[in-house]
């Protein structure tokens, strides 16, 4: 059963936001700016962030607009479409010690559908964050969603998942995020 997002038991993964893919990839502004949102978040809400590239000598590094506002430290880069094919990255989310996983990132059919099956086959809760998530082309976006969803992701916005991070109004991780929503 999934439970409400906590901020003490989530952690961040955000994957392959990178100078080659972003602008190939649907939305691609849409997708950045709710990637975007969620670092502020993370930040304010102290959640672990793990970042990815993928093939970072042939897609670039980590966009600079998601960049500016990503913690300090390199993006993991990895071979494998998975995440989780990754023992740095494995590694990283198990020193978390958090058991839920907000996910967001691109490609959703590809590296972002396979690290959540892995994830959720290595028993973490997942939440995919649909508007922080795309594909070159929608319908497969779509489809990445669905497959997650059916093998048991929650999918979730990332303003629902922020304000259900907040849990209230009027305190000061609420007050700090407040511009970012406008």
């Amino acid at each position: 059963m999934i439970s409400r997002l906590e901020a003490k038991d989530t952690a961040l993964v955000v994957v392959d936001m990178q100078e080659r893919l972003l602008p190939i990839v649907h939305e691609g502004d849409r997708v950045t700016a709710a990637v975007r949102l969620l670092l502020h978040a993370a930040r304010t809400l102290e959640l672990p962030v793990i970042m990815t590239t993928q093939y970072r000598k042939g897609l670039g590094p980590t966009h600079a607009d998601v960049a500016e506002v990503a913690p300090e430290g390199t993006a993991i880069d990895k071979l494998t479409f998975s995440c989780f094919g990754s023992p740095e990255f494995k590694t990283a989310v198990a020193a978390t010690g958090r058991h839920t996983l907000l996910l967001c990132g691109v490609e959703a059919h590809i590296c972002v559908l396979q690290t959540g099956l892995d994830a959720l086959a290595s028993g973490y809760q997942v939440h995919v964050i649909t508007d922080a998530t795309g594909s070159r082309n929608p319908a497969n976006a779509i489809l990445g969603h669905r497959r997650l969803e059916n093998a048991g992701a929650v999918l979730s916005g990332a303003e629902m998942a922020i304000y259900e991070l907040l849990g209230a109004s009027g305190t000061p991780a609420f007050k700090a995020l407040l511009p970012h929503f406008k």
